[in-house]
């Protein structure tokens, strides 16, 4: 059994919320023994070890705790209750220049760090130049980090962290700012941590990242350890929680079948299949009003309604419509947009072949959209359209545009947009045997 280098054991963190300022002030005098407060628990009764070598992260939504146990466990807060344990050197990562004084410059802002790290001046003069090559700044270092912009301030702050020899390294969404070369350089250093027994604890909304390099993941979720496991099946549940088809004292789903019957009695008495997703607040629809989308899903292929999907696998996007006035060969269109606005894919049922019929006042239809999810790990954006010709002319009956949101996660990405989903082969010896392969003339 591996060694066990943090643990948590039944931790509280609980905040004392305020009405009014005044009431703050009477109850921290003790003039009163009237209970003045709400009790608000960041965390409750957490419990978790992390054995020598093993990367874990934490994921769950805003509030879960998330940033709040890995202060506690690096000792920026103290906890309600509860006991936190750690074996080894540790290093974290916590805010973006968490630690840093802006009147110094980064140079001299090393030197503090590794001071309050515990190095001496020729400890940390020693590991200056790998700190310097990592951050790669430049001359930006002997300036005040003041004038930083927020790269160059996580650039300084990561090498700093990574590069006092911790035996755990501990990080907050720290890499989210750095540029996406940058965020390679951090992960590559995960990986040499990983090989030499190191142990890495991290928070991110990065699942790819999380999918990727994680052992086993915890997923929190309004204060409570909910799960923890492996990456895919903690990803699946965190999956449900986005769209609250689960909550911390019951492990439900909405699933759809064939027809795009919700199968959950819980699910059916609430609704519409769309009231499970995250959609736009602020999305631009327009049409004639002669048909219109009356309800929509995204389903993974495990058959919940979901915004997040693992690269590879199989999904399903069901369109429902509603006509207003007789329409003959209505077409229903999913589109796909990166994060940019840039159209990435999309199809409909024209494209598809597909007749769609006659349709009168009051009739409705299900088009249903299955396919394979190969775009690369990453945001994209949705939009519907129900569209057709009348009298010869083209016309829209109800479009929404970027209506929802799709996650991929992915463990593996490759150049582009999508991946090609190549099967590659290497064979040593073929270009010894036939430098030309192929059919000779």
């Amino acid at each position: 059994m591996s060694e066990e280098v943090i643990r948590v054991s039944h931790l509280d963190k609980m905040y004392k919320l305020y009405d009014r300022q005044r009431d703050r002030l009477r109850d921290s005098l003790g003039l009163t023994r009237k209970k003045l407060y709400h009790e608000h628990y960041a965390l409750k009764d957490v419990s978790l070890s992390i054995k020598k070598g093993e990367t874990v992260g934490i994921i769950g939504t805003n509030g879960s705790g998330k940033s709040t146990i890995l202060k506690i466990i690096t000792g920026v807060l103290s906890p309600t209750s509860g006991e936190v344990s750690i074996e080894g050197r540790l290093s974290a990562l916590l805010e973006l220049g968490a630690g840093f004084n802006m009147e110094f410059t980064g140079l001299e802002n090393v030197y503090l760090n590794g001071t309050m790290s515990g190095f001496s001046k020729s400890e940390i003069d020693a590991r200056l130049k790998d700190i310097l090559d990592f951050a790669d700044i430049g001359e930006f270092i002997n300036q005040k980090v003041k004038t930083y912009s927020s790269g160059m301030f996580v650039r300084l702050a990561f090498a700093v962290a990574i590069n006092i020899d911790p035996e755990i390294l501990i990080v907050d969404e720290a890499l989210s700012v750095g540029d996406v070369f940058f965020q390679n350089k951090c992960y590559h250093k995960f990986e040499e941590f990983k090989a030499q027994q190191k142990t890495i604890l991290f928070v991110s909304h990065d699942l790819s990242s999380i999918s990727k390099y994680c052992d086993r993941v915890i997923l929190l979720d309004r204060g409570k350890k909910l799960a923890e496991g492996r990456p895919k099946e903690i990803i699946d549940m965190y999956k449900k929680v986005l769209v609250h088809q689960m909550d911390s004292d019951m492990a439900g789903s909405e699933t759809v079948d064939k027809d795009g019957k919700l199968l959950d009695s819980k699910t059916e008495a609430k609704g519409t299949w769309k009231s499970h997703l995250t959609l736009n607040p602020s999305n631009d629809t327009y049409g004639n009003g002669i048909g219109h989308i009356t309800d929509f899903c995204l389903i993974d292929n495990s058959g919940s309604i979901t915004n997040t999907l693992i690269k590879g696998d199989s999904f399903t996007v069901k369109v429902k419509a509603e006509f207003e006035d007789h329409v003959s060969e209505p077409i229903i269109a999913v589109s796909i947009k990166n994060r940019m606005g840039v159209e990435i894919t999309g199809t409909n049922t024209m494209f598809e072949k597909i007749s769609t019929g006659e349709f009168n006042k009051g009739d409705t239809l299900t088009a249903t959209f299955t396919q394979d999810m190969f775009l690369q790990g990453g945001e994209y954006l949705v939009s519907l359209g129900l569209v057709g010709y009348r009298e010869g002319d083209f016309t829209v009956y109800h479009r929404l545009y970027d209506i929802f949101n799709i996650q991929v996660i992915s463990s593996k990405d490759t150049v582009g947009y999508y991946d090609m989903n190549s099967e590659v082969t290497i064979d040593k010896k073929a270009a010894e045997q036939d430098p030309y392969p192929g059919k000779a003339e």
